[in-house]
């Protein structure tokens, strides 16, 4: 009786499959899928003294697979080294300091996340697995660790303040100060990460201990806007305090910082197409617009219209030098001001203290010099009057602050009672500049022009 012939075809097949199967495991028999697996000392002492601080850590694997090391203590306590990770066919050959996942002990109350830990001292049984679908091997063997250095490096103290802080160069809340106590000699980094995963290294104040050394370490933060950088984006940021000791342990801190009204300030006094950019004029004094501290005196109208005049500006004696000028906020920032506000009237030996008003970090002013002043820009004006400025109240000290908006414009103006006649310098120039105190003058001399005073009692001839 004849078979089929599609039965003979696939008992050929078979049996070549079987034939060939068994020529294969006749000629190279099955490798084991893990060998030459073992830790090369059997004894190490993680101390960082550069003897015996480490072993390596050789494996074969004849097929990919999943490895697993860890390390068993006499009293029971199971460390970590590696987890079920995926590895290709290959030879292997790693460190290993002692150093395993972050764990507690009984008792530890540490703040922060451990995230790498030596193993304590003793005597340990090891084991190198590995495991795929298929199949599964392990190898055991014995290390002991001793002397080993198991301090950790504390982060025992870390501070944020303020944790809401506006680099922008007002004054108010700009700069951020970190500080970090550290128990142990430990590299220690402290940095912003934004959602992205992005860093921003935060830099170490000098002065103190030396970088890495146990101790008090000070960090301070101004968002790159002193350096004229544009600082990050507003929102809320991670911040990280990161210490690592010689040994490889090492302790992670967290904390948040928002950032709002970040940005680099950015006005000017606005160049005009036509007439005068700083417009000079003179009318008559009037007792009533004399300002002190104490007395709040009128304060004179806003000038009218543009002057094409730049030469030599004649007035009388005692008479008001006044001047007109546009200032423009071009940036995306707010700008603080802080007073007085245009319209006040000075007397030449007067300055902002005698009105009441004094010199704020951060905040800017228009101010006016001379030639014949003892000090730079003594007579200052807030950028804007107060009905035009954005008003900002302190809620824990009742101050009110003035902003300039972003790419708001305003008009500043004032004046001075010139009733110091300097011979030798008569005429004398006298220009505009933008101040931001505590940081620059801006635009130091903007419209420049010369003041020639005649003098009350008619002595001094002009030609």
């Amino acid at each position: 009786m004849r078979l089929p012939r599609v039965l003979t075809i696939a008992a050929a097949i078979v049996a070549a499959i079987l034939i060939g199967g068994a020529g294969y495991l006749l000629l190279r028999p099955p490798v084991p899928l893990l060998s030459n697996a073992t830790f090369e000392s059997e004894t190490i002492s993680p101390n960082a003294d550069g003897q015996d601080d480490i072993t390596y850590i050789t494996y074969t694997l004849a097929r990919p697979a999943q490895v697993s090391i860890t390390l068993e203590r006499e009293d029971g306590a199971r460390f970590v080294f590696r987890e079920n990770e995926r590895r290709v066919k290959g030879d292997y050959r790693v460190a290993f300091s002692g150093i395993v996942g972050g764990y507690t002990l009984p008792g530890e109350d540490i703040p922060g996340t451990i995230e790498t830990r030596l193993i304590p001292n003793g005597q340990y049984t090891w084991t190198i697995s590995a495991t795929n679908e298929n199949e599964s091997a392990e190898v055991t063997g014995s290390l002991e660790v001793v002397a080993a250095d198991t301090a950790l490096p504390i982060i025992r103290s870390f501070e944020i303040s303020p944790d809401v802080f506006s680099p922008n160069q007002d004054g108010i809340g700009d700069r951020v100060n970190v500080n970090v106590y550290l128990e142990k000699d430990a590299t220690l980094n402290v940095y912003l990460e934004d959602e992205n995963g992005l860093r921003i290294y935060l830099p170490e104040r000098e002065g103190g201990r030396a970088p890495g050394e146990a101790g008090s370490h000070e960090y301070d933060y101004d968002g790159g806007v002193d350096q004229d950088l544009e600082p990050p984006p507003d929102g809320t940021y991670r911040v990280f305090a990161v210490a690592q000791d010689a040994e490889g342990q090492r302790i992670v801190r967290e904390a948040e910082l928002t950032l709002v009204d970040g940005g680099l300030p950015k006005v000017e006094i606005v160049a005009q197409t036509t007439g005068a950019t700083v417009v000079f004029s003179t009318q008559p004094y009037d007792e009533a617009y004399y300002t002190d501290a104490t007395t709040q005196g009128e304060r004179i109208p806003m000038p009218e219209g543009v002057s094409p005049e730049l030469t030599t500006l004649t007035m009388l004696q005692g008479d008001l030098l006044v001047f007109y000028l546009t200032v423009e906020n071009y940036g995306t920032t707010p700008i603080r001001t802080a007073g007085p506000f245009p319209g006040t009237v000075y007397d030449f030996n007067q300055i902002m203290a005698t009105m009441g008003e004094y010199r704020e970090s951060g905040a800017w002013r228009v101010g006016i010099n001379c030639e014949t002043v003892l000090s730079d820009f003594p007579w200052r004006w807030a950028l804007g009057t107060e009905d035009e400025l954005t008003k900002v109240e302190d809620e824990v000290t009742g101050q009110t602050y003035y902003y300039l908006e972003p790419g708001q414009r305003a008009q500043v103006w004032g004046a001075i009672r010139m009733t110091e006649l300097i011979p030798a310098l008569n005429p004398q120039d006298c220009w505009a500049g933008l101040i931001h105190e505590s940081v620059e003058v801006t635009q130091a001399q903007v419209g420049r022009r010369p003041i020639q005073l005649l003098p009350i009692d008619g002595t001094i001839t002009i030609e």
